[in-house]
């Protein structure tokens, strides 16, 4: 047997997961600034609930599947959204709107590319029962902050799958989900290509006029009557309250399975791939109480590896030279003030450790320092050092 890790999966270890952990705290900061509370759900479920309505979802048939020693059929968890299925079927008292948050690891069985992985964190935000497009705003306007805090310039664009129906329904092109999913692919494919496999699905004429209607600003739309082209309009104005920058992409197709209205992504100027993504899926999370419930949400995956935050480091190593009481006072101390430390009593290793882990002090604690009711404080950045009382080693690191 290999002793190694096992395919799609990997170890995060310093600075990475220092720097994973600074992200995942931003992120949650801003959660919670926006009103949104934490849950926790099982990372097994039933695999009739994980397989759901959509078995050939590309993500529902990547799932993990597996049994228990009741042969029970299971499965991991492929992301948050569908337990919330479950979760009202259970706890049909639970108060609306419902703005709930996850943070946590997802499992997806599906072939291993550069930088994705089988196992990986989702950081998920969801308004459940509003169905007004102010929440979708707010979606909007959380991603936005989250990222200006790791300082990310990215561009924002979305659609709305209301619209994108009435615009196919006026042309008569009856095979709306394979016409979708064949737009879905623009990105990759290019223009020519998905025009030529539009061909299964609908006449020449009917997609030279679907291209050609795609291409339009908002105010055509809205001009013309189009259903859900007053909602794309409301959200850019909204948009515009919240002072973000938000273009209205046609093309924008994503969660086939699953969207009834905006549809949104982010996308990252120095990078390609999306940064969050989201939309409203008002036909889900009631499925199992025979009712309605609006919901939407935004999810944060790949913005845990992209910024290049400042990791938080130990702030200092105090180093006892044979005065182990003393050096743990001083610990205590400073712990007290909500400066992380740890003890250490190999001189020559401490400093070439601070060093490799970036610790910005190091606290020498001996005999000479103790006669003095003091300890030795180096900056390990310029070298210097100084003696001083431990309330002032404190106030000085803070």
């Amino acid at each position: 047997m290999p002793i190694e890790t096992v395919k799609g999966f990997k170890d995060i270890l310093p600075p990475d997961s220092l720097k994973r952990q600074k992200v995942r705290e931003i992120i949650e900061k801003n959660f919670k600034l926006f009103g949104f509370v934490p849950i926790e759900t099982p990372t097994i479920e039933y695999e009739e609930l994980v397989r759901g309505d959509n078995p050939n979802d590309s993500a529902v048939s990547d799932r993990f599947r597996l049994k228990d020693r009741g042969g029970r059929e299971l499965a991991l968890r492929f992301e948050f959204t569908f337990q919330l299925k479950r979760i009202f079927k259970e706890n049909p008292n639970i108060k609306l709107p419902f703005r709930r948050y996850q943070v946590g690891y997802v499992f997806r069985d599906e072939p291993v590319e550069r930088n994705r992985y089988r196992e990986f964190i989702q950081c998920d935000a969801d308004i459940v029962g509003d169905a007004s497009i102010k929440a979708d705003a707010e979606c909007l306007a959380l991603a936005d902050k989250i990222c200006k805090d790791l300082k990310i310039k990215y561009t924002l664009k979305f659609n709305n799958r209301k619209l994108v129906n009435s615009i196919l329904a006026n042309l008569k092109i009856t095979d709306k989900e394979n016409v979708l999913r064949e737009l879905d692919k623009l990105g990759k494919a290019g223009e020519a290509e998905v025009k030529k496999s539009l061909t299964k699905y609908a006449s020449k004429e009917q997609i030279n006029k679907l291209f050609k209607t795609l291409n339009n600003k908002i105010d055509f739309f809205v001009k013309q009557k189009f259903s859900g082209a007053d909602k794309v309009a409301e959200l850019l104005r909204l948009c515009k309250l919240y002072k973000l920058k938000a273009e209205f992409s046609p093309f924008l197709m994503r969660g086939l399975a699953y969207y009834t209205g905006s549809v949104f992504e982010g996308y990252a100027t120095e990078i390609k791939g999306s940064l969050f993504a989201g939309g409203r899926y008002d036909n889900s999370v009631g499925r199992y109480v025979n009712r309605q419930i609006p919901a939407v949400g935004i999810s944060f995956g790949r913005l845990l590896d992209y910024p290049n935050i400042k990791p938080e480091t130990t702030k200092c190593i105090i180093v006892s030279i044979g005065q182990d009481r003393k050096s743990i006072e001083a610990a205590n101390k400073l712990r007290a003030s909500g400066i992380s430390c740890f003890v250490i009593d190999r001189l020559s290793k401490a400093l070439e450790y601070a060093n490799v882990n970036q610790i910005p002090y190091a606290i020498f604690v001996g005999g000479d320092e103790v006669k003095a009711k003091k300890v030795k404080l180096r900056d390990m950045k310029t070298g210097r050092e100084k003696l001083l009382s431990v309330s002032d080693v404190t106030k000085k690191i803070k």
